[in-house]
């Protein structure tokens, strides 16, 4: 099935959309979605990768259609970060009873429903293989999911982040709209940051360049693209 055996990547944090996870439908969680890219997870752990996961929540609510209808920024990004953990719970439970060892955690305390984030739990738990799934971003309003991924990735001391995308990696322009957009195989943070990419927010590229977190965009829809990528099979854009 795979080519490569060598693995580049022993631990990874992996940013999963909120539009990845409604698939096909107009609003809401695809289960076909979640248990696609479960399987891939299972391929991975057994693989023994140490993997964390950092959920959007788009699929449920986005802040900016909210904000339209006259509801203030700071309770819309509240209520985006509820629909990640909304999001986190399904992808936990899944993860369950398909046999792999997966704990919830969130920036936001809910009693009963979740961890709250614990930075020595989450590296004690991904030392023992088990994935760890963070959820309501970074726990403070006017910060994406992007930025929490590349925070978490540093706390976590992981290799790379993988951001999967619906399109195969960084173009000049929107690939959708502009035919002749140029696809990057490699860019530093510098040019991300210097031609304005709509790859992540700038809080993240940032966070990213200060500590010599590798990310690499791809296209998270191609079947067993996970262990291509961390086998070193060049996919996507590597932002170094």
């Amino acid at each position: 099935m795979y080519k490569n055996t060598e693995i580049l990547y022993k631990r990874i944090l992996l940013k999963l959309s909120g539009e990845f996870l409604q698939g096909a439908n107009k609003f809401g969680i695809d289960a076909k979605k979640i248990l696609s890219i479960v399987n891939e997870i299972k391929f991975l752990v057994n693989c023994g990768i140490e993997i964390g996961i950092v959920v959007g929540g788009g699929n449920l609510f986005r802040g900016s259609e909210l904000k339209k209808i006259g509801i203030s920024s700071v309770i819309s990004d509240n209520i985006g970060m509820l629909s990640t953990i909304m999001n986190g719970l399904a992808i936990r439970d899944i993860m369950n009873k398909n046999n792999i060892n997966a704990c919830l955690m969130s920036a936001v305390p809910i009693n009963g429903i979740c961890m709250h984030y614990d930075w020595k739990k989450a590296m004690d738990y991904l030392s023992k293989k088990k994935v760890v799934i963070f959820v309501a971003g970074i726990g403070n309003t006017n910060f994406t999911t992007d930025t929490a991924a590349c925070l978490r990735g540093i706390e976590m001391h992981v290799d790379i982040v993988l951001k999967g995308t619906k399109v195969n990696g960084v173009y000049s322009c929107d690939p959708e709209i502009n035919l002749d957009a140029k696809m990057y195989k490699k860019l530093t943070y510098q040019e991300v940051l210097d031609r304005k990419l709509q790859v992540m927010d700038l809080v993240s590229i940032i966070l990213a360049k200060d500590n010599n977190l590798p990310i690499r965009v791809f296209n998270i829809n191609k079947p067993g693209i996970l262990y291509r990528i961390i086998t070193g099979e060049k996919e996507g854009t590597l932002i170094i």
